[in-house]
């Protein structure tokens, strides 16, 4: 077998080549037998000789020159009748191309025929309606194989293309989750994470706290530690089994009541969070979701940022209204931040954001402090429902009319 693809390979590197030795081979064969085919060597029969080997070395050439090629065995047609190579050039003018220079040609080679014929001495006639067949058979066989040949490559052009843009695709693929993954990590961890570098902030700069308080912060930062890592499990998990489109599955729908757990979470390290919260459980999965990460981003910059600064959280929503998310904060007493910022969190919220089709605020209050609003649309559904009334009522008025005809 191994043998086998050796044959193979050299054979498909050597064939063109290969090729053009059997033509040329072929050709002289048929001129030789052409040219003592008569009663002895004369001079005609040595000019075909000649012309012949000359027209069939020519064959050599095709390919780069088939127009070139043909026109010259036309000559050597018209001349002494050697057909072969003529019929071989034809060939592969057709294969090579299908246009007004191989219909040229070949209305050249016909009348080359035809008037050698005659000039011979032979049946005029016979020879005006049997060219075409003669003619015919190399330029239809050249066509179908060039045919052929451009219909394999068009072929072969489109897999290519189409497995390049396949990998595109899944390049594209693993970029994006790569991003989602890294924009759910943000979410996940950063807001455990700056809880617990501000309870540890708390006990550097009161360093003569009791060891009740030690105690306390201590049992905080611990618990806030292992919520996080269990966070941090409960995404990679999903992530592994995730066949959502859009990464639904990555969390589930927050409600009230995890709004205010976020929001204990905050007051127990310290920040002074005042919060009014009327979200009904039944709010849409999307809105749900982007006004827990709103809350949630928005603590954690005050955590990072404005550690210590009295913050406000109004959330407000109902059907057919929206929901209407705005977190505020004071000037913070103390500069600079206890951990890096990525630079990501807004730019994630207003993505979350315009994906539900609602607005963002960002930047400065007069006060010096920061305000971060939201409005999410939350349809009454009536409008839905009015839609499919009257889709229902078009539907009924297309069939009574189609039944009527």
């Amino acid at each position: 077998m191994r043998r086998l693809r050796r044959w193979y390979a050299w054979w498909v590197r050597h064939a063109p080549r290969l090729r053009d030795i059997l033509y040329v081979g072929f050709s002289l064969l048929t001129i030789v037998a052409q040219a003592a085919s008569g009663s002895g060597w004369g001079v005609k029969d040595w000019w075909t000789l000649g012309v012949g080997a000359v027209a069939s070395v020519v064959l050599l050439w095709r390919r780069r020159f088939p127009a070139t090629v043909t026109a010259i065995t036309i000559l050597a047609m018209l001349t002494t009748s050697v057909f072969v190579p003529m019929g071989l050039a034809l060939l592969t003018l057709a294969i090579r191309r299908r246009d007004l220079v191989l219909a040229v040609l070949g209305l050249a080679a016909y009348a080359a025929y035809v008037v050698n014929t005659a000039a011979t001495g032979d049946q005029f006639w016979v020879s005006v309606f049997t060219a075409p067949f003669l003619v015919g058979t190399w330029v239809a066989i050249g066509a179908y194989v060039g045919a052929r040949r451009d219909l394999m490559a068009s072929l072969r052009d489109r897999a290519e293309r189409a497995e390049a843009e396949r990998e595109l695709r899944s390049e594209q693929a693993r970029l994006g989750e790569r991003a989602r993954i890294a924009q759910e990590m943000h979410d996940v961890l950063a807001h455990k994470v700056s809880l617990i570098a501000l309870h540890a902030g708390g006990l550097e700069v009161n360093p003569s706290v009791g060891p009740d308080k030690v105690e306390g912060s201590a049992r905080l930062i611990r618990e806030t530690a292992r919520q996080a890592m269990e966070d941090l499990r409960e995404v990679l998990g999903v992530l592994r089994s995730d066949v959502s489109v859009d990464g639904t599955d990555l969390t589930p729908v927050p409600k009230a009541s995890d709004l205010e757990r976020l929001i204990m979470a905050s007051r127990d390290a310290g920040v002074a969070v005042g919060y009014d919260v009327s979200l009904p459980d039944d709010v849409p999965v999307s809105v749900g979701r982007t006004v827990y990460r709103l809350v949630q981003e928005s603590l954690t910059n005050v955590h990072k940022h404005a550690r210590g600064a009295a913050t406000d959280v109004q959330v407000h929503g109902a059907r057919g209204e929206g929901v209407t998310v705005r977190v505020t904060n004071v000037r913070p007493v103390a500069a600079g931040s206890l951990l890096p910022g990525a630079g990501a969190g807004l730019v994630g919220l207003r993505e979350r954001v315009q994906l539900v089709g609602g607005r963002l605020w960002t930047g400065p209050t007069t006060e010096g402090g920061w305000r971060v609003e939201a409005w999410l649309p939350w349809a009454d559904g009536r409008e839905q429902v009015a839609d499919q009334v009257e889709a229902l009522r078009g539907d009924a008025v297309l069939h009574g009319d189609e039944g009527e005809r």
